[in-house]
């Protein structure tokens, strides 16, 4: 079983940035892709970013690319996602995930094997 804790999350003005952390635990963690999704007030789940088991290997839904930047650090069995230049738009619940594929799966919320609890990002204007 994998177990995931988000932190980070908070109250930012439109144009700050803020940087996301997930932690996880369990056995072969490493052996894990992770990624963030994140879920607006009457919308579906969407994917974020994702990176594999090494640093060189992640990618993006289009609308993040340029703003978001995923990275893992695997001695401390932690992803990160850094956002800048936060938009109104940004304002979700950002969720943690974890699964043993590394494919195009993970543009399908439903087809994630773990999730962490889900930690609030709110932007103001």
């Amino acid at each position: 079983q994998v177990h995931l804790v988000e932190s980070g999350g908070g109250v930012v003005q439109a144009g700050d940035s803020l940087r996301l952390s997930c932690v996880a635990s369990g056995r072969d963690i490493e052996d894990y892709a992770m990624g963030w999704f994140r879920q607006a007030p009457g919308l579906e789940r969407e994917f974020v970013a994702a990176i594999g088991w090494t640093a060189g290997g992640a990618f993006y839904a289009d609308s993040m690319k340029g703003r978001f930047t995923i990275s893992r650090d695997n001695a401390k069995n932690t992803v990160y996602l850094q956002m800048d230049n936060l938009e109104l738009g940004d304002t979700a619940v950002y969720y943690c995930a974890a699964d043993p594929k590394f494919d195009s799966s993970w543009f399908y919320y439903y087809a994630m094997d773990h999730w962490g609890k889900g930690i609030q990002v709110t932007v103001s204007s």
